[in-house]
């Protein structure tokens, strides 16, 4: 086996420049989500040779009867050790159609939060299902926090086909209970495959002992899901990440905003309004590193030029003067916690990150607390601990420049910092602004 080519990773399908996927793998514990990984991988000659013999030899020291793949993504030492996910682990591909980037979440219910870290960016999240167990508590919470997510794409897939002799029986009767659990959240892609991640069955291409089986191979599906039509061209949202100035004597009227862009395009020409100010210009130019373009998009990280001299610092959002987000400073929000030693309460205040905006919050008010298993709202919290999920008010000391979550990923998120620790407590999602 060779290791890629730098062509194969950074080049060009026939021509044109390859779309990126990416998709997080979530499920209960020992459902094989690290096992899968590693046969994409080996099955689309992803590996260099030695990563391959790497886990050969210490499957061979742990007495394995195969080569355990579940070694390439379970990196940590105390994650072989006990044979299960910890962290988040990130791993990278691709095929002639696509780049892939994975995020093996872990499966623990204590990891909640690296599951909502790893598929906060997903394009698509594939679901590991034990056709031996059928659906499962971890399976609805993880499908459930999809969902919240707002994961355009949900891969069901049934792994371990092959201990269940190939059962359509088995099979049909996990699609259609989690097809109907899935009818409940908010899930506008749902696809089900069989598959065995061990032996590789369904993975890359489709399996003789799956001839009751219709539909296509985990890898061709990944190939062809549509996910163009999933980023929002339509709200223009430029957040400014830098204001870059001419640093030589010879240029003295060059003033560029750079910033990645969130939604929407932009094209040189058009009329924008740059908030929280308001004050209105046009784009005089578009620039990357290789030069001008004429149009930019999410997620292209480019530098604009206006054709006025306006005051914009970091922070700011280019937009559109008649589709602007809400300059809000008391927002409701779902918030995930992420802190294990002190809980989110009433009254505590937090430093808020939000696209390239900072701010201090105050927790005005916790709605409810949400049970991620029943969908049931407790009404009266005193709290959120640990990996616990609920709708809050908070009041912002300066205005967040805003979007429903549902609406824009990007502007619609944020992160909850604890000022004393500096350390992530809580991951956002915006419900409204105001």
């Amino acid at each position: 086996m060779t290791a890629p080519t730098t062509e194969v990773l950074t080049g060009t399908a026939e021509g044109r420049p390859m779309d990126l996927l990416r998709f997080a793998t979530a499920g209960s514990v020992d459902d094989g989500k690290s096992t899968l990984i590693g046969r994409l991988l080996y099955d689309t000659k992803s590996l260099f040779t030695d990563q391959l013999e790497a886990v050969e030899a210490v499957s061979a020291a742990r007495g394995d009867e195969y080569t355990n793949l579940a070694l390439l993504t379970d990196g940590l030492r105390a994650e072989r050790e006990q044979g299960i996910t910890i962290d988040v682990a990130y791993r990278y591909f691709a095929t002639p159609r696509r780049k892939f980037i994975i995020a093996d979440t872990p499966g623990h219910i204590q990891y909640t939060r690296n599951m909502v870290t790893g598929a906060s960016t997903a394009d698509l999240a594939l679901i590991l299902v034990d056709a031996r167990k059928g659906l499962v508590e971890q399976s609805r919470r993880h499908a459930f926090l999809c969902s919240l997510l707002r994961v355009p794409h949900l891969v069901l897939c049934v792994n371990k086909m092959d201990l269940v002799d190939w059962s359509q029986e088995v099979f049909e009767k996990i699609a259609d209970e989690f097809t109907a659990f899935a009818a409940k959240l908010d899930v506008p892609d749902l696809t089900v495959i069989p598959i065995s991640a061990l032996k590789g069955d369904n993975i890359v291409s489709r399996s003789e002992n799956t001839p009751w089986y219709e539909g296509p191979s985990l890898l061709h599906h990944l190939e062809h899901v549509h996910i163009a039509s999933d980023r929002n061209l339509v709200d223009v949202r430029f957040p400014v990440q830098y204001v870059i100035r001419p640093q030589s004597n010879t240029v003295t009227d060059y003033r560029g905003y750079a910033g990645q862009v969130a939604s929407g395009v932009l094209k040189p020409g058009d009329e924008v309004m740059v908030l929280p100010s308001g004050f209105t210009s046009r784009i005089a130019a578009i620039e990357t590193a290789d030069g001008p373009v004429e149009e930019a998009f999410p997620p292209m990280s480019v530098t604009v030029r206006l054709t006025d001299e306006i005051d914009i610092s970091r922070g700011d959002m280019i937009c559109r003067p008649n589709n602007a987000p809400a300059v809000a400073q008391d927002v409701e929000a779902m918030i995930c916690w992420m802190d294990e030693t002190r809980p989110l309460q009433v009254g505590g205040k937090y430093a808020i990150k939000h696209t390239t905006r900072a701010a201090r919050a105050v927790v005005r008010g916790l709605q409810y607390r949400l049970d991620v298993n029943s969908l049931h709202r407790d009404e009266s919290p005193a709290g959120l601990s640990l990996n616990e999920i609920g709708r809050v008010r908070l009041r912002t000391t300066v205005p967040l420049l805003a979007d429903p979550y549902r609406r824009n990923r990007t502007t619609g998120g944020f992160i909850v910092i604890d000022e004393t620790t500096n350390r992530t407590v809580g991951a956002g999602m915006i419900v409204e602004a105001n």
